[in-house]
């Protein structure tokens, strides 16, 4: 009480009228008028380019799609039908594609020229986002990555036609015939360091003219392609897992995070025993825009080649060489036992939960989403007696330039719900009037955060906005409450996607977990992951409750006769 009595107190001293509060808004406000969005560029800026924290696990998110079966020879094959995929897309997303819509309001597409030719490169103190896709000449060529080592593809003809994929899997094919031996020393390894210490080693390569080049040509291409060896096979379960985890971080340095470029805003990783996905940068790329794009390419790889091979003789893929001293060798060999110890300490809990999906919720005038966001509140408190701070993402694209916004799940409907669900004493008639109303309460705030009316992006915006002007920061943001209130225990995020693919990204803080899911008709993938150097947390003990949880709740709809 003595907490939330400061808490108040100091709310309404901020927001009194002529106070800092009202200062600060007005600022705010002034911005808005004279830039397209007033929070995406501080957003991106203090979310992704300023934090120091290593790209891999705690901010690229992958995708994982379901495994096909094939050889290491077919690979190549599938591998080169993607490349395609994404080059039909690209110059419509150039142009001009079709404007997409949400609830029957236009979306911003101003993120999908820039998921090609771009790169975020580390700096000293921030990174920031290089694109090279506007220049006059733009890129004509792809990385291509494997045991390590690095090729420059050029997918375009002499001509400006793009390749077909018979020309496509030829060149893939000579890149693996001069690529049989692992590098000894993988180059891609640097990008997975802590951003300063990768700041500082960056300068230390570009010293050489060799590596400049070689860097040049991977920041540049429209997109890497890595091509892993495969993942150990092990039963079904534990295997969606590894794979999972083997398109987020490589598997650690004995297995194929040397073939990765942490740094590249789109990666699309085939693995020789059939699995395959992409991990991107968030900087510049978000879910909504990947989920499109991913969808283009299922549905192209579904279809023959419709065009005929050229018969010109193609220029060899030229591999990309390093120079390396004692002191990146030294950097090289920090970076994997850090990337190691990151990824050792990572648990990664993949399933697909078969029981029933986003249909059985409809049936019974439910959002999918909210039904979901409710059952992960009564698992956490089931697991850990206690209700913490969650996030959904709501994305801002109806808005122009916009990015995300958070919607907070824990509300005090789903409170009130939580707390009486596992009490015998309730009746099972107010138990489902409870869930009907935390259901409905949590699909009200979704409303509210897609018409721009969150809370979180606000308040940062106020905060920003004083440190801008070299104020001290307003106590409101220093209270016990807001810190409280953003350390996010739980980060979950449904896959906007209709293809069939599981989604997976760390968690936000050392006591946290990150929840992923992709409900279909009939079934849900989920994705959780927590950190085992945290006693309390445990990814398979929150993905067992989950199970049980979900199975109850059906029970709950449909009592069983």
């Amino acid at each position: 009480p003595e907490e939330l009595t400061h808490t108040r107190r100091i709310v309404q001293e901020f927001g009194r009228p002529g106070g800092l509060g009202s200062k600060l808004q007005e600022a705010l406000e002034r911005r808005a008028r004279l830039s397209k969005n007033w929070i995406s560029d501080r957003w991106v800026q203090w979310a992704y380019l300023e934090s120091r924290q290593p790209l891999p696990v705690h901010s690229n998110p992958a995708i994982s799609l379901p495994r096909r079966d094939y050889n290491d020879w077919r690979s190549q094959l599938v591998a080169s039908k993607l490349i395609a995929a994404v080059l039909d897309f690209k110059p419509k997303s150039t142009r001009q594609l079709p404007a997409e819509s949400m609830r029957g309001m236009p979306l911003c597409m101003e993120l999908y020229p820039l998921l090609f030719s771009s790169c975020r490169i580390p700096g000293p103190k921030h990174d920031y986002i290089a694109h090279y896709g506007r220049s006059r000449r733009s890129p004509t060529h792809i990385t291509v990555v494997r045991n390590y080592q690095f090729f420059q593809l050029d997918v375009y003809n002499s001509d400006g036609s793009r390749m077909t994929e018979s020309q496509i899997h030829a060149q893939l094919l000579r890149i693996r015939s001069q690529s049989w031996k692992t590098d000894k020393e993988p180059m891609g390894i640097l990008t997975s360091e802590h951003r300063h210490t990768w700041g500082a080693a960056y300068n230390r390569l570009l010293r050489d003219k060799l590596n400049q080049e070689s860097v040049r040509l991977i920041e540049t291409g429209l997109f890497s392609l890595c091509l892993d060896s495969p993942v150990m096979r092990i039963s079904d379960e534990k295997y969606a897992s590894r794979k999972a985890a083997q398109v987020l971080h490589g598997g650690g340095t004995f297995s194929n995070s040397g073939n990765r470029w942490f740094d590249k805003t789109l990666q699309f990783v085939v693995g020789e025993d059939g699995s395959w996905g992409l991990l991107y940068e968030q900087a510049t790329a978000e879910g909504p825009p990947i989920a499109t794009l991913l969808h283009h390419i299922l549905e192209y790889c579904e279809k023959p080649d419709p065009k005929r091979a050229p018969l010109v003789p193609l220029p060899m893929p030229k591999k990309l060489y390093f120079h390396i001293d004692r002191e990146i060798k030294r950097d090289i060999e920090h970076a994997k036992q850090n990337l190691d110890i990151l990824i050792n300490d990572l648990d990664v809990h993949v399933f697909n939960f078969k029981r029933f999906g986003k249909e059985l919720p409809k049936q019974h005038k439910l959002s999918p989403n909210s039904f979901i966001q409710v059952a992960l509140q009564l698992t956490y408190y089931r697991v850990h007696n206690e209700v913490c701070p969650t996030f959904d993402i709501a994305s801002q694209r109806m808005f122009r330039g916009g990015r995300t916004e958070f919607i907070r799940s824990p509300t005090n409907q789903a409170l009130k719900f939580v707390l009486a669900f596992d009490d015998p004493t309730v009746s099972r008639e107010a138990k489902l009037e409870l869930f009907r109303e935390s259901v409905d309460a949590y699909t009200a705030l979704t409303k509210q955060a897609l018409k721009g009316h969150g809370i979180d992006r606000h308040l940062l915006g106020l905060k920003l906005q004083a440190i801008e002007e070299g104020l001290s920061i307003p106590k409101v943001f220093m209270d016990t409450a807001y810190g409280l209130a953003t350390h996010w225990k739980l980060r979950t995020g449904q896959v906007p996607a209709n293809t069939d693919s599981v989604m997976c990204f760390g968690p936000l803080v050392p006591d946290g977990y990150a929840v992923c899911y992709n409900p279909q008709a009939d079934h849900v993938h989920f994705s959780v992951t927590a950190f085992n150097c945290c006693e309390e947390t445990n990814a398979e003990t929150l993905a067992r409750t989950l199970k049980e949880t979900l199975c109850e709740l059906q029970d709950l709809l449909q009592p069983p006769v």
